[in-house]
């Protein structure tokens, strides 16, 4: 079992399988019956998930173990799990933007000084 765990995407592979069985419901309205039933649960479970990551993210952050490694071992990029200790979840349009000089010169200092 131990070893099912080790190369990851076993329990993800079985989410995957029962969406792609909702899909080939060759009954269209049991179909949409069905992928509604999920779509109403299917919010609330990716937030308890997401949370659920974060959780495990930030402990192992505050063992302080490094970005790179923490991202090797959970199967995403190093920014993933910048974002995800920052609590960034979605697009990058729904992050804040980074605050820019308001002088416009990109230097801060002064001409002719």
């Amino acid at each position: 079992m131990a070893d099912d765990q080790a190369d990851g995407g076993e329990v993800a592979q079985r989410v995957f399988d029962a969406l792609e069985a909702l899909k080939s419901l060759e009954d269209e309205a049991l179909r949409a019956r069905e992928i509604s039933t999920f779509l109403r649960a299917y919010g609330p479970k990716i937030k308890e998930l997401s949370d659920l990551r974060r959780d495990y993210v930030l402990g192992q952050r505050a063992q302080e173990v490094s970005v790179r490694k923490l991202a090797a071992q959970i199967g995403v990029s190093p920014s993933t799990v910048q974002d995800i200790e920052r609590g960034y979840s979605g697009s990058g349009k729904t992050r804040p933007r980074k605050a820019r000089d308001d002088d416009g010169g990109g230097s801060g200092g002064q001409v002719g000084d």
